[in-house]
């Protein structure tokens, strides 16, 4: 099972949870300054994109020295460099992607982040953002997700692009049944886990799912 770990260059939070994570063989990515969270953590990425406005000449010899192959891009370009990091996640066909430092301070880096989800050219496997106890990922029309949570954590299920059509949960403390949920409405947020695992499913549409794992855990 071959998982692709991106590194952005966003706000990188509960960096022990991020080292617990990683397993032998992940393939590292980062995209831009997201090296630099990568040195942080004593982590060498396999490849770093980006236009490197984030990275300093003395950083990127290091990272170069270490072993990591630099992708440099025009500043001047059409896509971020998050963007450009999936790309190239997805010439290697993994089995998932998980991406860390997605989110943070600038809201407009962070729902552009959260929308990338729903590019067609990222359709090609499972992709996460991960935030300390927050994991957020996409549900396509056609598709089931199980998620894995225990008792108490939170499931907020978000329509994207128009209404969310026929969705079915398992294990939420308020199920839904082949039911809508209405894009710009809130019925689907605060859901609650039962048990260890919930699921659900999704005939049409496209639905934003975030889990919040109960913070004593973290």
């Amino acid at each position: 099972m071959l998982r692709v770990i991106i590194f952005a260059n966003g706000e990188l939070n509960h960096a022990a949870a991020v080292l617990d994570t990683l397993r032998p063989g992940d393939v590292l990515i980062a995209a831009d300054g997201g090296a630099r969270q990568c040195l942080e953590l004593n982590l060498i990425p396999d490849t770093v994109i980006g236009d490197f406005d984030s990275l300093t000449e003395k950083e990127q010899a290091a990272l170069k020295a270490a072993g990591s192959k630099l992708i440099r891009h025009p500043r001047d370009k059409d896509e971020t460099d998050l963007e450009l990091a999936l790309r190239i996640a997805g010439w290697l066909k993994p089995d998932d992607v998980l991406v860390f430092g997605a989110l943070g301070a600038r809201w407009d880096m962070t729902v552009s982040n959260l929308l990338l989800l729903t590019h067609p050219d990222f359709a090609f496997t499972s992709i996460s953002l991960l935030d300390g106890p927050q994991e957020i990922s996409l549900l396509r029309g056609g598709q089931s997700l199980s998620l894995q949570g225990q008792s108490g954590d939170t499931l907020s299920l978000i329509p994207l692009h128009g209404d969310a059509h026929g969705i079915s949960t398992h294990g939420l403390k308020y199920p839904l049944t082949d039911e809508t949920l209405r894009f710009g409405a809130t019925r689907g947020v605060s859901n609650v886990f039962l048990a260890e695992q919930s699921s659900v499913k999704l005939n049409d549409g496209l639905l934003l799912c975030v889990v919040i794992h109960r913070t004593g855990d973290w």
